[in-house]
């Protein structure tokens, strides 16, 4: 069948239904929202507990990802993400689900050509930017005194 991009085009409109945009947009910014406020909460609650606002601040970090990477290992992430949109791309949250999700796809590969070498398909790239940009970051203010 040979038509052209314009037909296409009319022929998708035709069959295609409707994004209800502005909801998806509402629930994505609560649900991030309440993600936020967990992290909050946590923060509020470590800090009673007797940590310092840097060491809570880490805990709550460590503890996202904790939770982050334990739905996504139990399944429940990626019913929560089909639900709730964009809003579970809260950095923190968003990073633990795309490390942990390739590594349980090729667990069954084993722990080391499959977990272990998956693991780091997403994140790999953005450590090696992060940390190369760190270090241009760090050279640049050393030599010009910034």
């Amino acid at each position: 069948m040979d038509i052209s991009k314009q037909e296409y085009n009319q022929l998708i409109q035709a069959h295609a239904r409707p994004s209800p945009l502005v909801r998806d947009m509402l629930w994505a910014f609560f649900v991030g929202g309440a993600i936020c406020t967990l992290g909050q909460v946590l923060r509020n609650l470590y800090e009673r507990l007797g940590l310092s606002g840097d060491d809570a601040g880490t805990a709550v970090s460590v503890t996202l990802i904790f939770l982050s990477a334990l739905l996504t290992g139990l399944g429940l992430f990626d019913k929560l993400a089909k639900h709730a949109g964009a809003g579970t791309l809260v950095p923190i949250t968003g990073f633990a689900n795309a490390m942990v999700s390739p590594a349980l796809e090729f667990k069954s590969e084993g722990y080391i050509t499959g977990t272990a070498a998956k693991l780091f398909v997403v994140a790999g790239p953005v450590l090696v930017f992060g940390i190369s940009a760190s270090v241009i970051y760090g050279l640049i203010c050393f030599f010009f005194g910034l």
